[in-house]
């Protein structure tokens, strides 16, 4: 990751072509298309990987992790259905780059990271760039209870189950989207809060992410 970078005309062309390509792939929402359209990936890259940044693939972060492809963020995002003033809970800040694209859509983000080396790494470069979001280092699979309840949760690693700590932490009326399953693939699944006992699940596509780790999952 590197914040050395410009935002020129070639990366800004590079950003609305993906976008584009993410339209063709199903994502409508044009909200969350904008705010794909204007976060910088490539500063997410080094520069000796700078062709990579703007194609539809993960990419390997360090410590294990990936920078998930712009479709899946997109994806996920359209999911959460975000308002400005959003209070958002991210479990796996990871590269950060979804922690940038929800604060374009006016969420008001808490983001934790149990990596300490990617956490202080984004923790400093999110700032640089310009993005203000709550950083925590800790275990996500339980959330972060101190600044409970949130509008929106979203985990960015797959569980094995739904962790009864994210529900909890959830205001009435308000999504988590996680994915559930084994360590190698997962399906998609939005949970609607409609009261304290009461829930409302949806399962979607299959997708493939890093393992959520912590005393709730793995």
């Amino acid at each position: 990751m590197n914040t050395n970078f410009t935002d020129g005309y070639r990366e800004k062309g590079a950003r609305k072509k993906l976008v584009e390509e993410l339209k063709t792939k199903g994502i409508e929402d044009e909200k969350v298309l904008a705010a794909i359209g204007k976060v910088p990936r490539h500063f997410f890259f080094h520069e000796n990987f700078w062709n990579q940044a703007y194609k539809d693939i993960a990419f390997p972060i360090g410590e294990g992790q990936t920078i998930s492809t712009p479709f899946t963020v997109a994806y996920q995002t359209q999911l959460l259905h975000i308002h400005k003033g959003d209070k958002v809970l991210e479990i796996g800040t990871g590269s950060g780059y979804q922690t940038c694209v929800l604060i374009e859509l006016g969420a008001k983000v808490y983001t934790i990271e149990r990596q300490e080396k990617l956490y202080n790494h984004t923790a400093l470069m999110l700032p640089e760039m310009g993005y203000k979001a709550r950083f925590f280092l800790g275990d996500g699979s339980r959330g972060y209870e101190k600044r409970a309840p949130y509008d929106k949760i979203i985990v960015t690693a797959g569980a094995p189950t739904v962790p009864e700590e994210l529900l909890k932490q959830l205001n009435i009326g308000g999504i988590l989207v996680i994915p559930v399953g084994d360590q190698k693939l997962q399906k998609m699944i939005t949970i609607l809060k409609l009261s304290e006992t009461d829930y409302e699940k949806i399962v979607l596509d299959t997708f493939r992410f890093v393992p959520l780790v912590g005393d709730k999952a793995w």
